[in-house]
This record gives structure tokens, sequence and C-alpha cells, in this order.
């Protein structure tokens, strides 16, 4: 049995929050193996990456997600009780109530919202000289998931719930001051939610029929049980917080029309195009960084050993750079996905696997639905002049954003 490289370093926590998404990678590298043994919060961990390593992350016989999120992060991101941490039959039942919400007809709902969304700040972004896109987008998408969720949400608390949703996001990574932001949008974010269910559940609050407030209110699991009001908070909450973090692939796709402008000229009128150019952005740029699984029971892989219980960190960041994967990984290329259909435990920025069973992201669908249509309005409904400022994405920063936000000057409507 060979025995898995190991990091000699006591505890690699810190240097996880000091190197971000090229941690795995680079002791990967290091020890000429795509599997490596460290520790991380004083806690033994195997790393992962590449395509058979993803293979092998999504097997639900092997590995269970219960108890493997650290727990600073399930306070801030992900939630406590919510469909990332469930198995087996739970997590079956609970992903399929969150799946009959992603039908095609409710996406293109929710893209249309997104789309009046941004018709509406044109017209002020006409007007205000200098434009700050990150910002925006937040605004913009907080407002668009929440009409299309049934999700009641008054002019005046648009910034507040904006706020807290990218607080929750950022929390996880965070020390200090912005993990404390993240605990206490959580607390504020899971209050909100929660009477909103309560009063769906008394008849006070009509939310629409087929709406994720409705469906998430009413659903009962496999006992014939509501989910208890936190519960249903949280799961709310899984719909609207991601949705809420595309704002980050939009800044993203606009960097990356500006750094390779021959593409504004080719998804302008090419809806292949558009798709080649949403999934290099997705698999270039640095989103989330590992998910985290445990070990079931003790099994070999490879000549490896996995024992019971043992943490294990799959590099979605690295995988997506990997070289065996994708020739140049560090060059942009939409064109590697023109007529190609990404393997789905190759291109994993929101989890590999199957989406109606794994745990594979339930919003990935609408991620590319609502990159796709950013990046049609950035080409096709409007011009724009880019000043000079820091662009630069520092892949030590978790979660990553030029520092800039993209600033854009200059915005005028052209259809």
């Amino acid at each position: 049995m060979a025995s898995i490289p190991t990091d000699r370093s006591p505890d690699s926590s810190l240097a996880l929050l000091r190197e971000g998404y090229r941690f795995i990678g680079a002791r990967c590298d290091r020890h000429g193996s795509d599997i490596f043994q460290t520790r991380l919060l004083l806690r033994r961990t195997i790393c992962l990456r590449g395509r058979d390593a993803a293979t092998l992350f999504y097997d639900a016989d092997r590995f269970a997600r219960a108890g493997a999120m650290p727990l600073r992060v399930q306070r801030t991101l992900t939630g406590r009780g919510g469909v990332q941490g469930l198995d087996d039959a739970a997590h079956r039942e609970r992903k399929a109530m969150l799946m009959s919400l992603m039908t095609p007809t409710a996406i293109r709902h929710l893209g249309q919202l997104f789309d009046d969304e941004w018709a509406a700040r044109l017209s002020r972004w006409e007007q205000a000289g200098t434009v700050v896109l990150y910002p925006e987008l937040g605004r913009m998408l907080t407002r668009a998931v929440c009409a299309w969720a049934g999700v009641p949400l008054a002019g005046a608390q648009v910034d507040r719930r904006t706020a807290d949703l990218r607080a929750m996001i950022g929390g996880g990574a965070a020390v200090g001051p912005g993990h404390w932001r993240g605990l206490l949008a959580r607390r504020r974010g899971e209050r909100w939610l929660a009477e909103l269910v309560d009063r769906t559940r008394r008849g006070a609050l009509p939310a629409p029929i087929g709406s994720a407030l409705r469906v998430i209110a009413e659903h009962r699991d496999e006992q014939g049980r509501v989910l208890p009001r936190r519960i249903a908070a949280v799961e709310l909450l899984n719909l609207l917080r991601p949705t809420v973090a595309i704002d980050r692939f939009i800044v993203f796709a606009a960097l990356a029309l500006h750094d390779h402008p021959t593409w504004r000229h080719r998804v302008r009128d090419d809806d292949t195009a558009t798709e080649s150019l949403v999934q290099e952005v997705r698999r270039y740029y640095p989103f989330f960084p590992a998910a985290a699984a445990r070990v079931r029971r003790s099994f070999d892989w490879r000549g490896y050993h996995f024992p019971q219980g043992r943490r294990v960190l799959l590099d979605l960041y690295g995988t997506n750079h990997h070289p065996a994967l994708w020739p140049e990984p560090e060059r942009f290329r939409p064109e590697r996905f023109d007529g190609h259909r990404p393997n789905p435990f190759g291109l994993i920025p929101q989890g590999g696997g199957d989406h109606a069973t794994g745990h594979r992201c339930a919003g990935e669908w609408i991620t590319i639905e609502l990159m796709k249509r950013a990046v049609t309005n950035l080409t096709s409904r409007m011009r724009y002049d880019v000043p000079p400022q820091d662009l630069a994405v520092s892949l030590r920063r978790m979660p990553a954003l030029p520092p800039s936000g993209f600033v854009v000057t200059g915005v005028r409507r052209t259809a």
C-alpha cells in the first residue's frame, strides 16, 4: 500500500488563507501527485484534484457530506441543515424538491427578470457618468431572484439584503470582522425568511403557486412533515445566495470581454459562441475553491488508503486548470468549448457529477442562463468605455474579484 504524500506543516490553515485558490494545486505540483494529506483546522485532511479524483469524490457510496464542511463555513456560507450537508434518502428527497424549481420555463423567467432589471438600470447608467459594475449587479440579482422566488422585497430593503447575502458568501473564508459580518448576516437572513415561511403557511402571505417560497414552505419530507422553519429558510437562502454570487462570474465575463475584445464581435450574433465564452469564464476564473466530504467507511483507491471519517477536499479550481484535462490551462480560450460538451467531472466550478442525484449545484443552469444574458447585454445592448483601474484578479483572495469592481464610463444604449 502506497503512502499518501504528506505536507510537513503541523497545520496548514494559515497557508490556505494565505495562498487561496492555489493552495492544493501548489502542493500537488510539489509532491508530483494529485493527492496529498495535511492538517486543516487541526484535522487530518486528504486533498485531491483532477477528473479521476472528482469521479471518486462524487461516489456517494464512498463519501458522505454530513459533518464534512467546517462549522465556520456552515454558520456563514451554507447554513446548517441544508441540502449540502445531507446524504442518502434525505439528500435525494431534498434535492428533488430544489430541482423541481429548475425547469427550463422557470429559468427563462428568472433570466427575463434579470434582463428587465438590466434595462431599468441602463437608463440610469447613461446619466451616471461612472458606473461600478459589481455593486450594481448585486442589487439587480437580488431584486430579480427575490421576485422569481416569490419573496417580497421592498425597495428600501434591497441594499441591506444584498449586503447580507454577500457577507454570507465571503464569511466562510474570512477571519475577524469579515467572518463576524457573515455570522450576523446569516442570522438576519434566516430570521427574515423563516418569518415569510410562517406567513405563507398561515395563508397570510399569498406566495405564487410554483414559486420557491411556496414550494419550500409546503414541502413535506419522506415522513410527511413540513420542514422546520429555520431549515426552510436555509433552503431559500440556498437559492437566493448563490444567485447573487453570480455577480462575480458576470464581472469576470466583463473582464474577459475587455481583455479579449475579438470575442465581443463573436458573441453578438452567435449563441454558440456566447455559450463557449461563458463556459470558459467559469473554467478559467476562480469561483468556489474546493468541496468537502467525509469518508463513509475505509477503502483503498489506486494503492492509497482512505480511512473512515477522514475529511477530503476536492480542488475545484485546480481541476478546472489541470494540464492533463485542459491544454494550455492558463490561457483564456473559449474555442475549446466549441462543439464540445464538458465532462461532468472535468468542468466543475460548481461541483461535479449529476445534478438530480448528486451534490452538483442545483442552480448551475441558472448561472449559465444569467451569464449568457449578461454577455448579450454587455455586447449587444450597450457600449461603454473602460478607464484605467486595478483589474488584477488575486488568487489569494477568496472569493476572488478585481479590486475596482469593474468601472465603466460613457455608457450608451445601442438597442
